[in-house]
């Protein structure tokens, strides 16, 4: 059986949808680049973004038929020649008629200036917690496709289920948001996307999918330039929905969304490129509501090191995306800056030419997924000390 039939869509440009909106203050630009109810989509969910070779910024996301995470997705994507200040109209990346083709999770290799994304694909009447429990139709498989063109085009999605995830699990998901590449150390030239899985668990840890099973984290590696791919160790217990992050110190570290009751972000490091993993800890100065979230390396000037962070900075629902700063390798979180005290959810960063920062949001008045929001901040007027 081929779980991603011949027919799939891949629209190397279709326009769908108009210029976005540009709006200016005194500190921030900002654009509205989906609206839920906008176009031929109920909502748009799952934000990620990143810069081109062509310095352009490609921003990914999830169309979805319906607001649910199952059913018919497909991916989607905007891109900007300014820097964030306008937006060309929407590209129909991939789709697979009434199946789901979600989370994006793109990274750049700079040394040979293609663009790798990995994404997931399963039946459209698959439904999470039917995968989690192993009772789905087909399981939920990895996909991977490139661009060499800055993604103008995409070549055909290949998929990666034998190599890439452990046939013990059921539910499978890459980031959501960005993979990075290794930049020192041993391991550089390393490419490194998070993923996470749901596993046996007879022990019961997980609450709400019947006790048997848990959530973990882990990470896809390549040493090729994307030419084959392996899993490293999985990160467990209680933790999904992972990104990861090169610390000074050739280091990573991996940031995840926690079920372990402590409302916070749960956190483990590697010391040989993704490999294997330390067991898990919580970083009680980063709240969460159980949410994703966005952490990077951001560059500033004589080579310090800046690690930026963002999330609904809150213990109990979906509000106040806040973004963070760490000078120390993430121990300590020296500033922050709140960038929208209403309902918001999933996030993603960047960086942007000149030192500014960039973040792709979910937003709105009454749902925090309203709307996928995309503002440009300049580093001085998020945090002074820099």
């Amino acid at each position: 059986m081929n779980p991603m039939p011949l027919h799939i869509k891949i629209i190397p440009f279709l326009i769908l949808g108009m210029l976005s909106s540009f709006t200016q203050t005194h500190e921030t630009e900002s654009s509205v680049l989906w609206k839920a109810g906008s176009g031929e989509y109920a909502s748009y969910r799952i934000p990620s973004i990143i810069e081109a070779p062509d310095k352009s910024l490609l921003a990914f996301c999830e169309g979805r038929k319906e607001r649910s995470d199952a059913g018919e997705i497909a991916i989607l994507m905007r891109r900007s020649h300014d820097g964030g200040g306008s937006w060309e109209e929407e590209e129909l990346v991939m789709a697979d008629g009434e199946n789901t083709l979600g989370n994006p999770c793109p990274v750049l290799d700079i040394e040979t200036g293609r663009i790798w994304m990995f994404l997931t694909w399963n039946l459209g009447t698959d439904k999470e917690k039917a995968s989690v429990r192993k009772e789905s139709r087909d399981t939920r498989h990895p996909y991977l496709c490139y661009s060499d063109d800055s993604g103008k085009t995409w070549s055909e999605p290949v998929d990666m289920l034998a190599s890439c995830k452990d046939s013990s699990w059921g539910w499978y998901a890459t980031g959501p948001g960005i993979g990075i590449q290794l930049t020192s150390g041993d391991y550089k030239g390393r490419m490194v996307i998070p993923a996470n899985h749901s596993y046996d668990d007879p022990e019961g840890f997980m609450s709400g999918v019947n006790g048997k099973y848990g959530y973990g984290a882990h990470v896809l590696i390549s040493d090729d330039h994307g030419e084959t791919w392996r899993m490293g160790d999985p990160i467990r217990p209680g933790c999904n929905e992972s990104q990861v992050v090169e610390l000074s110190d050739a280091s990573l570290l991996m940031n995840m969304r926690s079920y372990n009751d402590q409302h916070s972000r749960a956190i483990a490091q590697s010391f040989d490129g993704g490999e294997t993993w330390t067991e898990i800890w919580h970083d009680y100065q980063l709240s969460e509501p159980k949410c994703q979230a966005s952490i990077i390396k951001h560059p500033i000037p004589q080579g310090k090191e800046l690690i930026l962070f963002s999330n609904p900075a809150t213990a109990h629902g979906r509000t106040h995306m806040t973004i963070k700063a760490s000078r120390d390798g993430a121990k300590t979180w020296y500033s922050s800056r709140l960038i929208n005290a209403g309902r918001s959810g999933y996030s993603c960063l960047v960086s942007l030419p000149g030192g500014d920062v960039g973040i792709l949001y979910e937003t709105g008045e009454e749902y925090y997924a309203e709307n996928l929001v995309f503002e440009r901040f300049h580093l001085s007027e998020l945090f002074p000390a820099d």
